[in-house]
Protein backbone atom coordinates (compact mmCIF):
# COMPACT_ATOMS: atom_id res chain seq x y z
CA UNK A 1 0.00 0.00 0.00
CA UNK A 2 0.84 3.93 -0.78
CA UNK A 3 2.01 5.60 2.43
CA UNK A 4 2.13 8.91 0.96
CA UNK A 5 1.44 11.08 -1.90
CA UNK A 6 1.52 14.36 -3.80
CA UNK A 7 -0.98 16.93 -4.36
CA UNK A 8 -4.50 16.04 -5.32
CA UNK A 9 -6.28 17.40 -8.59
CA UNK A 10 -6.72 21.13 -7.56
CA UNK A 11 -8.74 21.31 -10.89
CA UNK A 12 -10.96 18.30 -10.29
CA UNK A 13 -11.73 19.70 -6.59
CA UNK A 14 -12.58 23.17 -7.99
CA UNK A 15 -15.01 21.87 -10.72
CA UNK A 16 -16.68 19.65 -8.15
CA UNK A 17 -17.10 23.06 -5.75
CA UNK A 18 -18.62 24.90 -8.33
CA UNK A 19 -21.15 22.38 -9.20
CA UNK A 20 -21.87 22.29 -6.05
CA UNK A 21 -22.61 26.08 -5.23
CA UNK A 22 -24.23 26.23 -8.31
CA UNK A 23 -26.34 23.54 -7.76
CA UNK A 24 -27.56 24.92 -4.25
CA UNK A 25 -28.24 28.26 -5.93
CA UNK A 26 -30.43 26.30 -8.83
CA UNK A 27 -31.67 24.65 -5.82
CA UNK A 28 -32.93 27.89 -3.67
CA UNK A 29 -34.45 29.63 -6.87
CA UNK A 30 -36.26 26.35 -8.07
CA UNK A 31 -37.71 25.40 -4.51
CA UNK A 32 -39.10 28.85 -3.57
CA UNK A 33 -42.55 28.56 -4.77
CA UNK A 34 -43.08 25.11 -4.17
CA UNK A 35 -41.54 25.42 -0.71
CA UNK A 36 -43.94 28.21 0.43
CA UNK A 37 -46.64 26.90 -0.81
CA UNK A 38 -46.17 23.05 1.03
CA UNK A 39 -43.75 24.30 3.57
CA UNK A 40 -45.37 26.76 5.79
CA UNK A 41 -44.33 29.68 3.74
CA UNK A 42 -40.86 29.02 4.10
CA UNK A 43 -39.54 29.65 0.53
CA UNK A 44 -36.20 28.14 1.55
CA UNK A 45 -36.87 25.25 3.17
CA UNK A 46 -36.18 22.52 0.59
CA UNK A 47 -32.25 24.53 -0.06
CA UNK A 48 -31.78 24.71 3.99
CA UNK A 49 -33.05 20.95 4.82
CA UNK A 50 -30.44 20.10 1.37
CA UNK A 51 -27.61 22.43 3.49
CA UNK A 52 -28.58 20.24 6.40
CA UNK A 53 -29.11 16.92 5.63
CA UNK A 54 -27.14 16.70 2.59
CA UNK A 55 -24.33 18.94 2.00
CA UNK A 56 -22.83 19.32 5.76
CA UNK A 57 -22.53 15.31 6.02
CA UNK A 58 -21.45 15.35 2.84
CA UNK A 59 -18.74 18.01 3.60
CA UNK A 60 -17.76 15.93 6.38
CA UNK A 61 -17.43 12.59 4.29
CA UNK A 62 -15.39 14.54 1.50
CA UNK A 63 -13.11 15.70 4.07
CA UNK A 64 -12.52 11.92 5.49
CA UNK A 65 -12.62 10.40 2.63
CA UNK A 66 -10.30 12.77 0.57
CA UNK A 67 -7.49 11.89 3.46
CA UNK A 68 -8.48 8.15 4.50
CA UNK A 69 -6.22 5.67 1.87
CA UNK A 70 -8.29 4.66 -0.70
CA UNK A 71 -6.72 1.07 -0.30
CA UNK A 72 -8.26 0.82 2.87
CA UNK A 73 -11.74 0.01 1.41
CA UNK A 74 -10.58 -2.42 -0.71
CA UNK A 75 -9.55 -4.54 2.82
CA UNK A 76 -13.23 -4.20 3.94
CA UNK A 77 -14.98 -4.99 0.55
CA UNK A 78 -16.63 -8.08 1.47
CA UNK A 79 -18.33 -6.70 4.51
CA UNK A 80 -19.28 -3.47 1.86
CA UNK A 81 -21.46 -5.81 -0.10
CA UNK A 82 -23.20 -7.31 3.22
CA UNK A 83 -23.70 -3.76 3.95
CA UNK A 84 -25.84 -3.10 0.64
CA UNK A 85 -27.76 -5.79 0.72
CA UNK A 86 -28.73 -5.26 4.51
CA UNK A 87 -29.43 -1.39 3.74
CA UNK A 88 -31.54 -2.70 0.38
CA UNK A 89 -33.77 -5.53 2.65
CA UNK A 90 -34.08 -2.61 5.55
CA UNK A 91 -36.53 -0.69 3.36
CA UNK A 92 -38.70 -3.85 3.28
CA UNK A 93 -39.18 -3.99 7.06
CA UNK A 94 -42.31 -2.54 8.34
CA UNK A 95 -41.89 0.33 10.60
CA UNK A 96 -38.76 1.13 8.81
CA UNK A 97 -39.21 1.36 5.21
CA UNK A 98 -40.83 4.59 3.92
CA UNK A 99 -42.99 4.83 0.67
CA UNK A 100 -43.20 7.96 -1.36
CA UNK A 101 -45.03 7.92 -4.78
CA UNK A 102 -44.85 4.67 -6.20
CA UNK A 103 -41.07 3.96 -4.93
CA UNK A 104 -40.62 2.43 -1.64
CA UNK A 105 -37.12 3.29 -1.60
CA UNK A 106 -36.53 4.96 2.22
CA UNK A 107 -35.71 4.14 5.53
CA UNK A 108 -36.71 6.17 8.48
CA UNK A 109 -34.35 6.49 11.75
CA UNK A 110 -35.27 8.56 13.86
CA UNK A 111 -37.45 10.97 12.16
CA UNK A 112 -34.90 11.66 9.20
CA UNK A 113 -35.05 9.72 6.32
CA UNK A 114 -32.47 7.56 4.40
CA UNK A 115 -32.66 6.26 0.58
CA UNK A 116 -30.33 3.07 0.91
CA UNK A 117 -30.21 2.84 -2.89
CA UNK A 118 -28.28 6.02 -3.11
CA UNK A 119 -25.84 4.74 -0.62
CA UNK A 120 -25.27 1.34 -2.27
CA UNK A 121 -24.26 2.82 -5.09
CA UNK A 122 -21.21 3.75 -3.82
CA UNK A 123 -20.70 0.82 -1.87
CA UNK A 124 -21.13 -1.70 -4.45
CA UNK A 125 -19.24 -0.24 -6.56
CA UNK A 126 -16.34 -0.91 -3.77
CA UNK A 127 -16.97 -4.06 -3.31
CA UNK A 128 -17.12 -4.73 -7.04
CA UNK A 129 -13.85 -2.73 -8.08
CA UNK A 130 -12.17 -4.97 -5.07
CA UNK A 131 -13.28 -8.22 -6.30
CA UNK A 132 -12.48 -7.26 -10.05
CA UNK A 133 -8.94 -6.35 -8.97
CA UNK A 134 -8.61 -9.56 -7.14
CA UNK A 135 -9.98 -12.02 -9.88
CA UNK A 136 -7.77 -10.14 -13.04
CA UNK A 137 -7.15 -12.67 -15.14
CA UNK A 138 -10.33 -15.21 -14.48
CA UNK A 139 -12.36 -12.55 -15.58
CA UNK A 140 -12.13 -13.41 -18.62
CA UNK A 141 -13.22 -17.06 -17.76
CA UNK A 142 -17.21 -17.52 -18.10
CA UNK A 143 -17.70 -19.76 -14.73
CA UNK A 144 -15.01 -17.83 -12.66
CA UNK A 145 -15.59 -14.78 -13.67
CA UNK A 146 -18.75 -13.77 -16.19
CA UNK A 147 -20.99 -15.99 -13.19
CA UNK A 148 -20.30 -14.64 -10.65
CA UNK A 149 -20.68 -11.17 -11.81
CA UNK A 150 -24.11 -11.90 -12.62
CA UNK A 151 -24.91 -13.19 -9.17
CA UNK A 152 -23.52 -10.24 -7.29
CA UNK A 153 -24.97 -8.17 -9.78
CA UNK A 154 -28.17 -9.34 -10.10
CA UNK A 155 -29.25 -10.08 -6.30
CA UNK A 156 -28.01 -5.97 -5.73
CA UNK A 157 -30.34 -4.90 -8.73
CA UNK A 158 -33.16 -7.53 -8.02
CA UNK A 159 -33.71 -5.71 -4.38
CA UNK A 160 -33.70 -2.49 -6.03
CA UNK A 161 -35.91 -3.15 -8.77
CA UNK A 162 -38.41 -4.92 -5.92
CA UNK A 163 -38.64 -1.21 -4.30
CA UNK A 164 -39.41 -0.73 -7.37
CA UNK A 165 -36.00 2.17 -8.67
CA UNK A 166 -35.59 1.11 -12.37
CA UNK A 167 -33.44 4.55 -13.24
CA UNK A 168 -31.32 3.43 -10.28
CA UNK A 169 -30.94 0.11 -10.92
CA UNK A 170 -30.18 1.06 -14.61
CA UNK A 171 -26.99 3.61 -13.60
CA UNK A 172 -26.01 0.62 -11.26
CA UNK A 173 -25.62 -1.52 -14.10
CA UNK A 174 -24.26 1.03 -16.47
CA UNK A 175 -21.16 1.76 -14.04
CA UNK A 176 -20.76 -2.14 -13.37
CA UNK A 177 -20.37 -2.82 -16.76
CA UNK A 178 -18.17 0.23 -17.73
CA UNK A 179 -15.83 -1.05 -14.91
CA UNK A 180 -16.15 -4.96 -15.52
CA UNK A 181 -14.90 -4.11 -19.34
CA UNK A 182 -12.06 -1.51 -17.99
CA UNK A 183 -11.12 -4.55 -15.95
CA UNK A 184 -10.28 -6.81 -18.48
CA UNK A 185 -13.98 -8.62 -19.52
CA UNK A 186 -14.62 -10.29 -22.54
CA UNK A 187 -16.46 -7.93 -24.97
CA UNK A 188 -18.68 -10.96 -26.13
CA UNK A 189 -19.62 -11.53 -21.93
CA UNK A 190 -20.49 -7.47 -22.74
CA UNK A 191 -22.92 -8.11 -25.24
CA UNK A 192 -24.63 -10.77 -23.39
CA UNK A 193 -25.35 -8.70 -20.85
CA UNK A 194 -26.71 -5.88 -22.88
CA UNK A 195 -28.93 -8.48 -24.47
CA UNK A 196 -30.01 -9.31 -21.47
CA UNK A 197 -31.02 -5.97 -19.95
CA UNK A 198 -32.87 -5.04 -22.85
CA UNK A 199 -35.06 -8.36 -22.42
CA UNK A 200 -35.17 -7.26 -18.61
CA UNK A 201 -36.41 -4.21 -19.64
CA UNK A 202 -38.95 -5.10 -21.60
CA UNK A 203 -40.21 -6.87 -19.36
CA UNK A 204 -40.23 -4.03 -16.56
CA UNK A 205 -42.18 -1.66 -18.92
CA UNK A 206 -44.77 -4.36 -19.60
CA UNK A 207 -45.59 -5.56 -15.85
CA UNK A 208 -46.22 -1.75 -14.59
CA UNK A 209 -48.17 0.40 -16.72
CA UNK A 210 -46.46 3.81 -15.56
CA UNK A 211 -43.52 2.75 -17.37
CA UNK A 212 -45.68 1.59 -20.29
CA UNK A 213 -46.77 5.33 -19.80
CA UNK A 214 -43.80 6.94 -20.27
CA UNK A 215 -41.84 5.06 -23.10
CA UNK A 216 -45.39 5.82 -25.24
CA UNK A 217 -44.88 9.45 -23.75
CA UNK A 218 -41.56 9.33 -24.73
CA UNK A 219 -42.23 7.84 -28.35
CA UNK A 220 -45.29 10.39 -29.17
CA UNK A 221 -44.84 13.71 -26.65
CA UNK A 222 -48.36 15.30 -28.14
CA UNK A 223 -49.65 12.19 -26.82
CA UNK A 224 -52.56 13.20 -23.97
CA UNK A 225 -50.56 16.33 -22.74
CA UNK A 226 -53.12 16.64 -19.71
CA UNK A 227 -52.47 13.58 -18.74
CA UNK A 228 -49.59 11.23 -18.98
CA UNK A 229 -47.90 13.52 -21.05
CA UNK A 230 -47.93 16.60 -19.14
CA UNK A 231 -44.74 16.56 -17.07
CA UNK A 232 -42.49 16.20 -20.39
CA UNK A 233 -44.54 18.99 -22.21
CA UNK A 234 -44.18 21.09 -19.37
CA UNK A 235 -40.05 20.76 -19.03
CA UNK A 236 -40.03 21.35 -22.70
CA UNK A 237 -41.96 24.44 -21.97
CA UNK A 238 -39.50 25.53 -19.64
CA UNK A 239 -36.44 24.74 -21.28
CA UNK A 240 -37.74 26.51 -24.78
CA UNK A 241 -38.88 29.73 -22.91
CA UNK A 242 -35.40 29.90 -21.53
CA UNK A 243 -34.17 31.20 -24.78
CA UNK A 244 -30.59 31.72 -25.40
CA UNK A 245 -30.27 33.88 -22.41
CA UNK A 246 -33.07 32.82 -19.98
CA UNK A 247 -35.63 34.87 -18.09
CA UNK A 248 -32.73 35.60 -15.23
CA UNK A 249 -32.33 34.04 -11.84
CA UNK A 250 -35.59 33.50 -9.74
CA UNK A 251 -38.02 34.50 -12.51
CA UNK A 252 -39.15 30.85 -13.14
CA UNK A 253 -42.93 30.41 -14.79
CA UNK A 254 -43.11 26.94 -14.46
CA UNK A 255 -41.79 26.18 -11.15
CA UNK A 256 -45.48 28.06 -9.97
CA UNK A 257 -46.59 24.46 -10.01
CA UNK A 258 -46.88 24.19 -13.49
CA UNK A 259 -43.52 21.79 -13.66
CA UNK A 260 -44.08 18.76 -11.67
CA UNK A 261 -40.99 17.88 -9.38
CA UNK A 262 -38.99 21.29 -10.12
CA UNK A 263 -36.84 20.36 -6.47
CA UNK A 264 -35.96 16.78 -8.29
CA UNK A 265 -35.66 15.57 -11.03
CA UNK A 266 -36.99 18.45 -13.18
CA UNK A 267 -34.61 21.03 -11.82
CA UNK A 268 -32.72 20.87 -14.93
CA UNK A 269 -35.81 22.42 -17.24
CA UNK A 270 -35.55 25.54 -14.26
CA UNK A 271 -32.27 25.98 -14.99
CA UNK A 272 -32.94 25.93 -18.72
CA UNK A 273 -35.89 28.60 -18.35
CA UNK A 274 -33.99 31.11 -15.77
CA UNK A 275 -30.29 30.76 -17.34
CA UNK A 276 -30.84 30.15 -21.13
CA UNK A 277 -29.15 28.14 -23.56
CA UNK A 278 -25.35 29.73 -23.38
CA UNK A 279 -25.38 28.80 -19.44
CA UNK A 280 -26.76 25.40 -19.73
CA UNK A 281 -23.82 24.84 -22.33
CA UNK A 282 -21.43 26.23 -19.80
CA UNK A 283 -22.79 23.62 -17.45
CA UNK A 284 -22.74 20.46 -19.13
CA UNK A 285 -19.55 21.40 -20.34
CA UNK A 286 -18.69 21.43 -16.15
CA UNK A 287 -19.43 18.24 -15.65
CA UNK A 288 -17.77 16.76 -18.89
CA UNK A 289 -14.43 18.15 -17.79
CA UNK A 290 -15.53 16.83 -14.02
CA UNK A 291 -15.76 13.34 -15.71
CA UNK A 292 -12.64 14.14 -17.86
CA UNK A 293 -10.17 14.88 -14.33
CA UNK A 294 -11.67 11.92 -12.96
CA UNK A 295 -10.95 9.28 -16.32
CA UNK A 296 -7.42 11.45 -16.24
CA UNK A 297 -7.01 10.43 -12.21
CA UNK A 298 -7.97 6.84 -13.38
CA UNK A 299 -5.14 7.14 -16.26
CA UNK A 300 -2.41 8.14 -14.51
CA UNK A 301 -3.73 5.45 -11.50
CA UNK A 302 -0.64 2.56 -11.38
CA UNK A 303 -3.50 0.22 -9.15
CA UNK A 304 -6.40 -1.60 -10.77
CA UNK A 305 -8.41 -0.89 -7.86
CA UNK A 306 -8.11 2.64 -7.96
CA UNK A 307 -8.11 2.85 -11.46
CA UNK A 308 -11.70 1.22 -11.54
CA UNK A 309 -13.08 3.26 -8.49
CA UNK A 310 -12.34 6.65 -10.34
CA UNK A 311 -13.75 5.18 -13.51
CA UNK A 312 -16.62 3.82 -11.72
CA UNK A 313 -17.73 7.31 -10.04
CA UNK A 314 -17.38 9.51 -13.44
CA UNK A 315 -19.27 6.86 -14.99
CA UNK A 316 -21.75 6.92 -12.33
CA UNK A 317 -22.14 10.70 -12.10
CA UNK A 318 -21.97 11.68 -15.92
CA UNK A 319 -24.06 8.84 -16.56
CA UNK A 320 -26.91 9.81 -14.38
CA UNK A 321 -26.31 13.71 -15.45
CA UNK A 322 -27.02 13.01 -19.09
CA UNK A 323 -29.64 10.40 -18.30
CA UNK A 324 -31.91 13.60 -15.81
CA UNK A 325 -30.77 15.66 -19.35
CA UNK A 326 -31.66 13.69 -21.58
CA UNK A 327 -35.44 12.69 -20.18
CA UNK A 328 -35.78 16.75 -19.93
CA UNK A 329 -35.14 17.50 -23.22
CA UNK A 330 -37.72 14.93 -24.31
CA UNK A 331 -34.13 12.74 -25.75
CA UNK A 332 -35.02 9.96 -23.30
CA UNK A 333 -38.11 8.94 -21.17
CA UNK A 334 -38.88 9.81 -17.82
CA UNK A 335 -36.75 7.81 -14.87
CA UNK A 336 -37.30 9.91 -11.98
CA UNK A 337 -33.33 10.33 -11.66
CA UNK A 338 -32.18 13.49 -9.90
CA UNK A 339 -29.64 15.71 -11.11
CA UNK A 340 -26.53 14.76 -9.52
CA UNK A 341 -24.87 16.75 -6.91
CA UNK A 342 -28.13 19.60 -8.06
CA UNK A 343 -31.07 18.04 -7.20
CA UNK A 344 -33.28 18.30 -3.66
CA UNK A 345 -31.89 14.82 -1.97
CA UNK A 346 -29.93 14.47 1.32
CA UNK A 347 -28.97 11.03 0.90
CA UNK A 348 -27.75 11.59 -2.64
CA UNK A 349 -25.74 14.49 -2.02
CA UNK A 350 -24.10 13.43 0.78
CA UNK A 351 -22.66 9.93 -1.48
CA UNK A 352 -21.76 11.39 -4.22
CA UNK A 353 -19.50 13.86 -2.21
CA UNK A 354 -17.99 11.10 -0.20
CA UNK A 355 -17.34 9.22 -3.91
CA UNK A 356 -15.58 12.43 -5.22
CA UNK A 357 -13.84 12.56 -1.85
CA UNK A 358 -12.27 9.06 -2.71
CA UNK A 359 -11.68 9.64 -6.15
CA UNK A 360 -9.62 12.91 -4.87
CA UNK A 361 -7.75 10.47 -2.84
CA UNK A 362 -6.78 8.64 -5.38
CA UNK A 363 -5.43 11.44 -7.35
CA UNK A 364 -3.05 12.21 -5.10
CA UNK A 365 -1.32 8.66 -5.75
CA UNK A 366 -1.13 9.09 -9.93
CA UNK A 367 1.58 9.48 -11.93
CA UNK A 368 2.43 11.52 -14.67
CA UNK A 369 3.33 8.78 -16.90
CA UNK A 370 2.53 5.24 -16.66
CA UNK A 371 5.94 2.82 -18.25
CA UNK A 372 4.29 -0.13 -17.43
CA UNK A 373 2.01 -1.42 -19.89
CA UNK A 374 -0.65 -2.89 -17.14
CA UNK A 375 -1.56 -2.33 -13.49
CA UNK A 376 -0.50 -3.90 -10.68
Amino acid sequence: MQKSGHKPDYVLIILFWLVIVFGLVMLSSASSVLGYNTKSGDSYWFVKHQILLGFLPGLFLFFIFSKINYQTWRKFAPLLLLFSIGLLVLVFIPGLGATYGKAKSWINIFGFSLQPSEIVKLTFLLYLTAWLAKRKEQLRDFAYGFLPFLVYLGLVAGLIIMQPDVGTVFIIILMSIVVYYAAGAKFSHILIMFGGAVVGLVALIKVASYRLDRFLIFLNPDLDPQGIGYHIKQALLAVGSGGWFGLGLGHSKQKFQYLPEVAGDSIFAIIAEELGFVFVVIFIISFILLFYRMMKTADRTADTFGHLVAIGVGVWLLGQFFVNVGAMLGLLPLTGLPLPLVSYGGTAMMTAMAAVGIVVNISKFTKERLHKKGFR
